[in-house]
């Protein structure tokens, strides 16, 4: 039975942070593929804050390019909105019906979860979710498994080193011309300079 993990996020830009926390939910989970799920403009999101995804889909085909087990997908790009994760990860086992589905997140999504839509549902078509913790936060996973019993076997603390790295960052330091090749793999910073990405980002 093949093994999928679902990544998802605006990679705006992708950085090593987003490539390490990847790595280690491929090799933890030991799964066959990693799908990168490219999301459109996230509805909690100001309209504009999102860089185009023309732009965001060219930086993370460049961070990807050599690793044959990460997948970029364009599902939820691909067709209108709204996108729910649920029917995200619905689309990918009709695709693969032997596939066990495994969903990355961090633990605020984890937290989160009863707010999304159709959790139960979310819970059900997954075989797993894939959580990475923040350094020296506690998640009590009590009140969650209460209401979702079956989250007591699916949840899967990803074990990662800590890299406190985010896009925003990484655009800030872009406009404010500071250091930040070593935040980003090497194609991704070579493709931001030779483009001009991010310079007049507001």
């Amino acid at each position: 039975m093949t093994r999928i993990g679902i990544f998802g996020g605006t990679f705006d830009p992708p950085h090593v942070g987003h490539l390490i926390l990847a790595g280690e939910a491929w090799e933890q989970l030991k799964l066959d593929a990693l799908l990168w799920m490219m999301t459109a403009e996230p509805p909690h999101k100001i309209p504009g804050q999102v860089s185009s995804l023309q732009q965001r889909l060219s930086l993370t085909q460049a961070a990807l390019a050599g690793i044959p087990h990460f997948e970029l997908s364009t599902l939820e790009i691909d067709r209108p909105g709204p996108h729910f994760a649920v029917d995200t990860v619905a689309l990918v086992k009709q695709a693969q019906p032997l596939s066990q589905v495994y969903y990355v997140m961090g633990e605020d999504s984890l937290r989160d979860l009863p707010t999304w839509h159709e959790p139960q549902r979310l819970i059900d078509l997954c075989a797993g979710f894939a959580v990475m913790k923040r350094h020296g936060s506690e998640v009590s996973l009590l009140p969650l498994i209460a209401r979702f019993p079956e989250l007591h076997e699916k949840v899967v603390w990803l074990n990662t080193p800590l890299v406190d790295i985010s896009s925003h960052d990484i655009r800030q330091r872009i406009m404010e011309k500071r250091t930040y090749r070593f935040f980003l793999p090497s194609s991704v910073y070579a493709l931001i300079q030779k483009k001009l990405y991010y310079q007049d980002k507001k």
